[in-house]
């Protein structure tokens, strides 16, 4: 499981016209680390396939330097917690967790532990933590009811998180079906006026048939090959990264985009479908105690957010299609398995064999 697989850039498809980081991956960013926990058990019945990921800003103490953050909801039929203080304040305190459905309260809770660890020497002053947690629902593949993810499982993942690129079958990706494929982790980034924009998604969500790569209808001449299909639902997370120096609007502005990205690969966000975007920048900290009364930030004008808003959307859609990629075939409950992207046949439909 999680053996490399060739990019789609390694094979030929070129997504957008920017050009991306050395690793083409959120971690792309300097200081973003990642990091995951898998858990996987054919034997248990229903089969376990799940797990939890994290996305770092920074390896330093976030709560006593937040960096700035803003958040945005495509459809809202999800259980992601934090979202309302960010919109308000305008940063980000805690890592970001990522997991299934029913297990957000223990990565919320996880959080917590982690963040009064990292502030023990001054805990009697940390009243109130804002846990910033998305999910997307893995009980397709996952024995979710189970409740499989526990606290040492998030703390585990925020221990080993790194600038690594791992994508597919791995941490909050484990159990996620993407395009009536096995789905996942996906990652990608794009280089704009000497800095450096990663995204890095969670994609649960499309019906074969809606399947584009490229700008190529691969999802309906798959269909003419493959007769199943499933529940065309769904969900996605994404998490922004940038080293820009931008104010919350600003990103807020950004992580609208990421609509336009999902909708180049199809996605037409479902009725129950929880699609939401957090975006921060490590640009600059904002300190919990202030020296002063007064913060002197810097913020790009405004007329240069149109280069990120490409960049955004051609990594939106390019981490989508990597996640494709990366993930391997996995057995579902019946004992039937849950097939990856065929790739071959992709390249044979796109002409690229």
């Amino acid at each position: 499981m999680n053996t490399p697989k060739s990019r789609p850039r390694d094979l030929g498809i070129k997504i957008g016209q920017l050009e991306p980081g050395p690793q083409n991956a959120i971690t792309d960013v300097p200081g973003v680390q990642v990091g995951h926990f898998t858990i996987n058990d054919d034997l248990h019945q229903p089969p376990i396939h799940t797990g939890v990921t994290v996305i770092l800003p920074h390896s330093g103490n976030l709560y006593q330097e937040k960096v700035i953050a803003a958040v945005h909801t495509i459809n809202g039929y999800g259980k992601a917690t934090g979202f309302e203080q960010v919109r308000e304040m305008g940063t980000l305190e805690t890592p970001v967790a990522l997991t299934n459905t029913l297990n957000v309260g223990i990565a919320w809770d996880a959080l917590i532990t982690y963040t009064l660890e990292q502030n023990a020497g001054i805990k009697d002053q940390v009243v109130s933590i804002n846990p910033v947690v998305g999910d997307c629902n893995d009980s397709r593949l996952n024995d979710i009811q189970g409740r499989h993810v526990h606290k040492e499982h998030v703390l585990a993942a925020l221990s080993r998180a790194n600038s690594g690129t791992a994508e597919g079958n791995i941490g909050a990706g484990t159990g996620m079906v993407c395009y009536g494929f096995k789905g996942g982790i996906g990652t990608a980034s794009r280089k704009v006026m000497g800095f450096t924009l990663g995204i890095l998604v969670v994609a649960n969500f499309g019906s074969q048939k809606q399947l584009m790569i490229n700008g190529v209808p691969v999802g309906l001449e798959l269909e003419k090959m493959n007769a199943e299909e499933m529940d065309p639902g769904g969900s996605i997370i994404m998490v922004i990264a940038v080293d820009a120096p931008l104010t919350d609007r600003q990103l807020g502005r950004i992580a609208r985009r990421t609509a336009h990205g999902l909708a180049r690969t199809g996605a037409i966000a479902s009725n129950q479908s929880g699609d939401f975007c957090i975006a921060f920048s490590t640009a600059q900290r904002i300190v919990q105690k202030p020296a002063s009364q007064t913060c002197n930030l810097e913020f790009l004008c405004e007329a240069d957010l149109t280069n990120f808003f490409q960049a955004t959307i051609e990594s939106t859609e390019e981490a989508v299609i990597n996640a494709l990629f990366a993930a391997e075939p996995i057995q579902l409950s019946d004992g039937l398995i849950l097939t990856a992207l065929p790739v071959d046949q992709v390249l044979k439909i796109m002409k690229m064999d």
